[in-house]
């Protein structure tokens, strides 16, 4: 071990077969930097100190199959350009390749990767902890619910989850009680939940991307959200998810080639959707539980076989300020040329209903005097029995100009 003195730490060179690597970083020093050389060294390991542990290629730490490979317990540490594996598999214990403790307040984990273990990376209460740039990959031998999540979060106000590539786990990113979070740019497949909120406040989920997963982004219980420009691809149940979640604000968003719903609310209010495009789902957006003073404006549903599902009494106006949204089936026609449709648009009617409530239904729908209910609510809009309402459609759908480019469209 050759040891590098400058004016405020050392630099600490290590190979694996020099000393056990708990041993190298317990002598260290606050603010020393620890380059690991390539190689396998044996965890767990516990860092109590604000050190720098570094690695570059073919530097892993290996665990012995129980517990946490590597435990952060103390304030300012960075792990960079490390492979971390091997942790148990007890979800009772939480058992990570990386777990951060209370104390490992401004942890950075970054250009690491974090394979085979039960949670990748677990922030159980540290404050401005950074998780950037990682691969992060699950165990593919556990059935979903018997896996961790790739980045778990508890009680970890103002941290950061910032670039990664997230695969097979349960959920890519799962965070509980927490406020003032950040999810910026992270790529996720082959989880449940692309990332899942819940009972978690004045959060940020920005430019990440789901593909084929079972849901895109579940936000459940959790107010004060700003979710923008994020891509859904694929995902089977739900784009996007609201169960109580409220006051928070979706633009620039794209759901698309989804499965059963791009949208599901939930008994949510006070959200508002601006400048999203839905399309190529079984429903567009489903309203349930009486989900109310929700601002729907400028948004694009196409080609869904069921724009709207909302079984109810009352009418929702989705036009504000003299302009609502684009529908891909609105035989519309624009006289005077203001961009938008000189018709007001039903996305469902009094028949829709009777179908969702009744299923079997379907079998009447090609009958004459089902045709002639049609005909007649088409030219008699009191029939309706309230419902959605978009009295200045769109005649072209926004622009959404980052999702136009080839980035976000290779499978």
């Amino acid at each position: 071990m050759t040891t590098f003195s400058s004016l405020h730490a050392s630099e600490i060179e290590a190979g694996p077969s020099v000393k056990g690597l708990q041993e190298i970083v317990d002598t260290a020093q606050d603010g020393d930097r620890i380059l690991l050389g390539p190689g396998d060294y044996s965890g767990p390991i516990i860092l109590h100190r604000p050190i720098r542990l570094e690695g570059g290629n073919d530097v892993r730490i290996v665990g012995n199959g129980t517990g946490n490979v590597i435990t952060i317990d103390g304030p300012d540490v960075m792990l960079r350009g490390i492979t971390v594996t091997g942790s148990g598999l007890d979800l009772s214990t939480q058992d990570s390749g990386i777990f951060v403790t209370p104390n490992g307040d401004g942890a950075v984990i970054e250009d690491s990767v974090i394979s085979d273990n039960l949670i990748g990376i677990y922030l159980s209460g540290p404050e401005n902890a950074t998780v950037r740039n990682n691969i992060i990959v699950g165990r593919q031998d556990l059935r979903v619910n018997e896996r961790g999540n790739g980045v778990q979060l508890w009680n970890t106000p103002g941290s950061v989850v910032i670039g990664n590539a997230i695969s097979q786990g349960r959920d890519g990113i799962f965070v509980t009680t927490s406020k003032q979070n950040r999810f910026i740019g992270n790529e996720f497949r082959n989880v449940r939940f692309a990332i899942h909120y819940m009972y978690t406040h004045d959060s940020e989920i920005r430019d990440n991307r789901s593909f084929d997963n079972t849901v895109g982004y579940a936000l459940m219980f959790s107010d004060g959200l700003k979710v923008t420009n994020n891509l859904s691809r694929g995902d089977r149940d739900h784009g996007i998810l609201l169960n109580y979640a409220n006051k928070s604000e979706f633009s620039g968003n794209v759901v698309d080639r989804g499965g059963e719903k791009c949208v599901f609310i939930y008994n949510s209010n006070k959200n508002d959707f601006r400048g999203n495009r839905f399309e190529g789902c079984g429903i567009g957006v489903q309203f349930t539980a009486g989900s109310e003073r929700n601002v729907i404006v400028g948004n694009a549903f196409s080609g869904n076989r069921t724009q709207v599902k909302y079984v109810g009494t009352r009418w929702l106006e989705w036009s504000e300020n003299g302009r609502g949204n684009y529908w891909s089936d609105n035989a519309a026609f624009d006289l005077d040329g203001d961009g938008l449709g000189d018709r007001a648009y039903r996305p469902n009617d009094m028949l829709d209903q009777v179908v969702w409530a009744h299923p079997s239904a379907k079998l009447l729908l090609n009958a004459p005097a089902i045709q002639i209910l049609k005909w007649a609510q088409s030219r008699f809009p009191a029939l309706h029995p309230g419902g959605v309402i978009d009295s200045h459609p769109l005649m072209a759908p926004p622009v959404i100009a980052r999702f136009e480019g080839d980035g976000y469209h290779a499978e």
